[in-house]
């Protein structure tokens, strides 16, 4: 077992900082008379010698210079040395205009002494501080590769020559059994030229800087800057796997253990962060004066997107929030974290299927809420495509359902969270969650129309937006189980795409298009480019690590009952108006008669209560004409058959 080196105690330091002291005074006699005892003989230097040792013994004990581990002496250990030199150099000159002069005529610190005194006291306290912490550095170095055996210390480089990847790197190379060195920056703006930091190189982020990286035997890059925007960020894991370099990145200083950062601690880059783009900026302002002091309803509050939204609510200081879901120990759970993290928030956890009429009107009952919303939704594709009386009792009865008892309650704002699988539905889920659109639509067109828009109480707004990533069935889950179980990833067909945002970049759409809603609108997101599915694969893969179809293979199984390879926001007859945020849009919709709508749904809710498949089928389809299945059983099921 290698020996360990133990932190000196304090008494010996102070110790020997008095001895350099008194050490730096008598040379700076023999430098300022060249050398000649004798000269130096002609002062009385027990006297100046003792008033040296006092006077430092009283600063040092003050200013507490050698409380500091010297192992670990910094920039703030020497600046404290240079302070307590500075103050000695000025009591120097007092005690001269003080004393005068000695008995035999020579004063005790001559000014030139003075001067040479304090160099030379700094350079010796901070040199012998600076030389015990290299060779601890050099010893524990030596110690690490002997108890290693042949385990290599593996070398890395930091992104951000700045003050956080500085940081960085002092903390990494400090760490004892951390296996990691930083051996090189990367740094676009201080990689131009031949610069180094602390005696390592910065390398600059092109084709040049990571060559030299895999020169120096770099294999993991370390991202230091946490405010490095996604496209960046991208450019800078898609070429570091490109080079088979490892990426990954520094926690929030405060997740750091005591002040330190174990390399245990350093997170790969998850493919979230790389799909994730900038924060969407939303009129805060405007959303506390909207939702400030209000009971707020939201239905499905045990799912991702339920959950979320909750929790982005508790900030806007609400007087109440009921937590609605059928989902018992998620529910329980949320309600729990929610008292945990937000107390000062008032909330209730209310136990209830949508679907259930008459256990909805005893929520709103009890708790009458002034704004819902509804993100309670049956939503996997496959399963719904299986199940399609299920999804029209969920999504269309329960959403009808919450929408009379919100007009019936005086409830202000109805927010509907729908999904872009409504836009020219291919399955099930999507067909049923346009027609809850459908009805809400024309129920709040017939409502003007017979009420006049100025008496309508309830304002229905609706948001669309496509995949959310870490959700409940999302793809990004599902690759990396199959990836921790040694693969293959599964990837339906090799030109599917489909859009993503994050759980919380949705539920700040939800917010906002809820406060902006003035009724009947739908609200649209600009998602950005659609990403490639098996490219989003192959990442997974690279970024854990391993290459594709050598390592982990991938499987295209084809495409499932009711999915298509491209989503969409809106439809070929839509357009849409642009909003005071560029990056929500109103999709303009067809219009529907509200009591052909009332006599179609009431006809689809009965055939789905009678689990009727192909019926309630055939009436989706009959309700939404441009429903059209795919890769499915009900591709038969045709308006005119239904017309016949």
């Amino acid at each position: 077992m290698p020996y360990r080196l133990r932190i000196l105690p304090r008494w010996l330091i102070f110790a020997l900082d008095l001895l350099v002291v008194l050490a730096s005074l008598f040379l700076s006699f023999v430098l300022r008379l060249n050398f000649d005892l004798e000269g130096v003989s002609q002062y009385n230097m027990s006297i100046t010698l003792g008033t040296c040792l006092v006077l430092n013994g009283v600063l040092f004990y003050f200013l507490k210079s050698y409380v500091g581990i010297i192992r670990f002496t910094n920039i703030e250990d020497t600046f404290r040395l240079l302070i307590v030199n500075s103050i000695a150099a000025v009591f120097y000159f007092s005690i001269n205009f003080i004393a005068s002069y000695s008995t035999d005529g020579n004063p005790l610190f001559p000014v030139s002494v003075v001067f040479i005194n304090f160099f030379v006291a700094n350079f010796l306290l901070i040199t012998y501080r600076f030389l015990v912490r290299y060779f601890f550095r050099y010893y524990q170095s030596n110690q690490n590769n002997k108890s290693s055996g042949s385990l290599k210390t593996l070398k890395a480089a930091v992104y951000d020559a700045k003050a956080e990847g500085q940081q960085a790197k002092k903390v990494i190379n400090e760490y004892e059994n951390g296996g990691l060195q930083i051996v090189a920056f990367m740094d676009e703006d201080l990689g131009k030229g031949s610069k180094t930091i602390d005696g390592l190189p910065i390398y600059n982020t092109d084709e040049s800087g990571f060559i030299k990286l895999k020169e120096d035997g770099v294999n993991t890059l370390i991202i230091a800057n946490r405010n490095i925007p996604i496209d960046k960020l991208n450019q800078l894991v898609d070429d570091s796997l490109q080079w088979g370099i490892k990426v990954q990145q520094v926690p929030p200083v405060s997740q750091w253990l005591n002040g330190k950062l174990d390399t245990q601690q350093l997170k790969d880059i998850n493919i979230e962060d790389l799909l994730d783009r900038e924060i969407i900026k939303i009129d805060n302002e405007k959303i506390h004066f909207e939702l400030k002091g209000k009971k707020i309803l939201v239905t499905g509050a045990a799912g991702s997107i339920g959950s979320e939204l909750v929790r982005q609510l508790c900030n806007y200081r609400p007087s109440l929030i009921i937590l609605c879901d059928k989902a018992e120990t998620p529910i329980h759970e949320l309600h729990l974290e929610i008292k945990e993290n937000y107390k000062k928030t008032n909330v209730k956890a209310y136990i209830g299927n949508i679907c259930d009429k008459v256990r909805m009107e005893h929520l709103f009952e009890i708790y009458n809420p002034d704004v819902v919303f509804h993100a309670a939704a049956y939503k996997h594709v496959p399963l719904m495509e299986d199940h399609p009386s299920v999804a029209v009792l969920n999504n269309v009865l329960g959403t009808r359902n919450l929408a009379e008892l919100a007009v019936a309650n005086g409830v202000e704002k109805f927010v509907m969270v729908s999904t872009d699988k409504a836009v020219n539905p291919t399955n099930i889920m999507g067909a049923s969650k346009r027609i809850a659109e459908i009805f809400t639509q024309s129920y709040y067109r017939h409502l003007a129309h017979e009420d006049g828009t100025d008496a309508i109480t309830t304002k229905f707004v609706t948001t669309r937006f496509g995949n959310v990533l870490g959700s409940n069935g999302s793809v990004i889950p599902r690759f990396k189980k199959q990836l921790e179980a040694g693969g293959p990833i599964t990837v339906t067909d090799p030109e599917i795409t489909r859009f993503f945002m994050t759980i919380p970049e949705a539920c700040r759409l939800v917010i906002e298009a809820g406060v902006m809603g003035q009724g009947n609108e739908i609200f649209v997101f600009d998602m950005g480019k659609p990403v490639k599915i098996v490219d989003l694969a192959r990442k997974i893969i690279k970024l854990a690590g391993k290459e594709p179809e050598i390592d982990i293979k991938i499987v295209f199984t084809g495409l499932r009952p009711g999915e298509k390879l491209y989503e969409e926001l809106l439809n070929n007859a839509e357009n849409v108006m642009p909003t005071y945020h560029d990056k929500i849009l109103i999709a303009k919709v067809k219009e529907y008669d509200f009591d052909y709508v009332r006599e179609k749904i009431d006809k689809l809710i009965a055939s789905a209560k009678q689990h009727y498949t192909l019926e309630t089928v055939g009436l989706m389809k009959e309700l939404v004409p441009e429903f059209v299945s795919n890769n499915s059983i009900y591709e038969s099921i045709q308006l005119d058959k239904l017309k016949d």
